[in-house]
């Protein structure tokens, strides 16, 4: 029942993720990986009662061109761009359009809001560098971007490495199986191979849901896309907004309705810059007052997710340096 026609689509998308283009997308190459070790439990992070509280906005918004001098919103406006971590291959998220060349989605929009806040236009101020998941955090952590959005979960641990905005989605892990498939949850899967991002959180939900399933990964969820296409992988489990892409690029695919968890979507940034976070909290907060995040949702999300009266709230009392 595998096809051919939608692993085309697949593997065009994945090679166009490498392509670049003017302050528009480029590729951080994939670094050499020592054999995994097994991995510790990570320890419980201090002050870390609620994931979703971030750091509070102080003062009012600074006009576009006249960011405060010292923070790292004057560095990123001398430097005459934005630098951001995004995927080019999660359909309706950040996804390459095979037609304008343009990586655009949901995740996108919020990039380019921060961009607007800071320059007062996203056009020729947003360098996007395509990332992998496992490659969120250390480009965060290096300085290879100022700020992550690509569906990445907020969670304790990962406050431990990286700050995060205000909540801007909410999502829940699910599971794509093949169309003629008589699963009804990811119990059903015992011994079938699922696939799910390296790095993901929905690969260590995977290993909690069902240790009977047997877990590969890919780089990216398109790479998962090619492994259910090729028949390497059984199925894919992962976050709703990027498995309703699958299956609008692959009429052979469904989407099972078990939600086994809730996936709280932020924009990833560097500890260092706590002013920076606050900053695009009041971006966010901007957003989600007017019409603009709504009118992202109703465009990229809405037809597959279904309709919401309104966006996430964002919590606020996490102390600078937590």
């Amino acid at each position: 029942m595998k096809k051919l026609a939608p692993l085309a689509l697949a593997l065009t998308l994945l090679l166009t993720a490498c392509t670049t283009g003017d302050y528009e997308a480029t590729q951080i190459p994939p670094k050499a990986q020592p054999p995994e070790a097994p991995a510790a439990p990570p320890a419980s992070p201090q002050n870390c009662e609620n994931p979703l509280a971030s750091y509070a906005p102080v003062g009012a918004m600074p006009a576009p061109n006249a960011m405060p001098a010292g923070t790292h919103m004057a560095a990123i406006q001398a430097r005459g761009r934005l630098i951001a971590g995004v995927s080019a291959d999660s359909y309706n998220l950040g996804y390459r359009d095979p037609i304008t060349g343009q990586i655009q989605g949901f995740d996108i929009d919020m990039i380019n809001a921060v961009a607007r806040a800071i320059f007062g236009t996203e056009k020729g101020k947003v360098e996007l560098r395509v990332i992998s998941s496992p490659q969120r955090i250390p480009a965060v952590k290096s300085g290879q971007v100022d700020i992550v959005a690509r569906n990445m979960t907020i969670n304790c641990a990962r406050w431990q490495e990286i700050a995060f905005s205000a909540e801007y989605y909410r999502s829940g892990q699910k599971t794509l199986v093949p169309l003629d498939s008589t699963a009804k949850k990811l119990a059903d899967l015992d011994g079938k191979t699922i696939c799910a991002p390296a790095g993901s959180t929905s690969l260590d939900n995977l290993k909690k849901e069902n240790p009977r399933a047997i877990p590969i990964t890919a780089d990216t969820d398109t790479g998962c896309l090619a492994l259910f296409q090729s028949g390497k992988a059984y199925g894919i489990t992962g976050d709703d907004t990027v498995l309703a892409g699958d299956v609008a690029q692959d009429p052979y695919a469904k989407v099972l309705p078990e939600r086994f968890s809730d996936e709280p979507y932020g924009l990833g940034m560097s500890k260092q810059h706590p002013e920076f976070v606050q900053f695009v909290n009041q971006v966010l907060d901007q957003m989600k007052a007017g019409t603009t995040w709504m009118e992202s949702y109703n465009k990229w999300l809405e037809p597959a997710l279904g309709k919401l009266t309104s966006p996430p709230p964002s919590l606020y009392g996490r102390a600078v340096g937590t």
